[in-house]
């Protein structure tokens, strides 16, 4: 087991009617002036806006309104926040939605107290000095962005699609209310529960090492969501369901999964999430179904550096029968979990996503994740953009 670092600062309020307590938990933390950030219609369509706004109201909180979030968040809209912010004199951000809002909320966070471009800390020029303080109140599992140090946005301005990770961004408290997932398409749900199976296993296939506890946990965590997902496709109401795939959301991207375990400079392997942010930042596809369209194509690229790691997943999370060499388990496996994702509706490949790569966007894509040839990315197998173009090709 390798030495660790764990900080996971975020107050968890779980359960019906966690949103009701935004107002408290805010004047708890200091906040005076808020800035309510959220995405489409849903969110006053459902009434959920309406309440949370008037939590706020009985808290004794002003606050200013920012819709228009959308998957794959934008800088213009971060830009937009950032103005406002400054405008109305916010001092505490509050997200109502999902990955995609909180991550809007986090870059705006970032940005009102800097001087400079906020942009210039997602291109690695620059790194945050500070942040708003932010909470949320969670409409999708998925991300887990709400308790994780991680940003991701992007650029309008050639479809970049960057991150960035700090400490400050992480919020100081998140409202979980499983209840609000139950109106969610079924694609969406999927998507959620692909990115959440997802975050564990770049953490979990970091390298050949073994960190007992934390694998036994992430199995356990997989396994979880394994079973949930099909039983909330089949009734989104069902309450059980709703709240494992919510809280192994959050469990899955807090940095728990990755305590003892490998990987280059961060926690994790991480190359699947670096090839599908160019796919998503060019073609503007679901996250989570932008993972499952590559990563059986980067599994079966890797997998000879860890065969018994791949064998072992095979084993213990998709519960396929041992035998034959652990080359012949680990490609078991890749083939298991292939076929759970096309049964919940998602592609495992490119062009089951709707999108037609040539060779020239295969290209762009690895020059891009590649930082025009100046980054490697991976742990488990580091890779080039050479790599990187032929994991692309091979999952079109």
């Amino acid at each position: 087991m390798n030495d660790f670092r764990l900080y996971t600062p975020t107050q968890i309020v779980f359960g019906r009617g966690a949103e009701e307590q935004a107002g408290q938990l805010i004047r708890s933390f200091g906040g005076t002036r808020v800035l309510v950030h959220y995405g489409g219609r849903s969110a006053r369509d459902s009434g959920l806006l309406d309440r949370v706004l008037r939590c706020l109201d009985g808290a004794g909180l002003p606050h200013a309104e920012l819709g228009g979030a959308v998957p794959n968040p934008r800088l213009s809209k971060v830009r937009e926040g950032i103005r406002l912010c400054r405008e109305e004199g916010v001092d505490f951000l509050l997200a109502v939605g999902g990955g995609s809002v909180i991550d809007s909320c986090k870059a705006i966070g970032y940005g009102v107290p800097r001087e400079g471009d906020v942009w210039e800390l997602f291109e690695g020029t620059a790194r945050p000095a500070a942040c708003l303080p932010i909470g949320c109140v969670l409409t999708l599992a998925a991300a887990g962005s709400e308790m994780s140090d991680s940003c991701v946005i992007t650029n309008e301005e050639g479809w970049k699609k960057r991150g960035v990770n700090s400490d400050l961004c992480r919020l100081r408290f998140a409202a979980l209310n499983p209840e609000l997932t139950y109106t969610l398409p079924p694609y969406q749900t999927a998507c959620g529960c692909t990115d959440i199976l997802y975050h564990t296993m770049e953490r979990y296939f970091s390298g050949p090492e073994e960190s007992e506890p934390t694998d036994s946990m992430a199995e356990g965590l997989m396994r979880a969501v394994l079973r949930a997902a099909p039983r909330a496709l089949e009734d989104p109401r069902d309450y059980e369901a709703r709240a494992c795939i919510m809280w192994a959301g959050s469990l899955s991207h807090n940095g728990l999964t990755g305590c003892g375990r490998g990987g280059n400079g961060r926690i994790g392997d991480w190359a699947s999430h670096q090839l599908e942010h160019e796919l998503s930042g060019m073609f503007d596809v679901a996250h989570g179904a932008g993972l499952a369209a590559l990563w059986g194509s980067w599994a079966r690229y890797v997998m000879d550096a860890a065969p018994e790691r791949f064998a072992r997943f095979a084993r213990n999370v998709m519960g396929t029968a041992p035998g034959g060499d652990s080359r012949e388990e680990a490609l078991a496996g890749i083939a298991a979990l292939e076929n759970f994702l096309r049964s919940i509706g998602m592609p495992v490949n490119i062009r089951e996503l709707g999108v037609e790569l040539d060779e020239e966007n295969i290209r762009q894509l690895a020059w891009k994740c590649s930082f025009e040839g100046k980054r490697t990315i991976g742990s488990i197998k580091i890779l080039d953009r050479e790599d990187m173009e032929e994991i692309y090709r091979r999952a079109k």
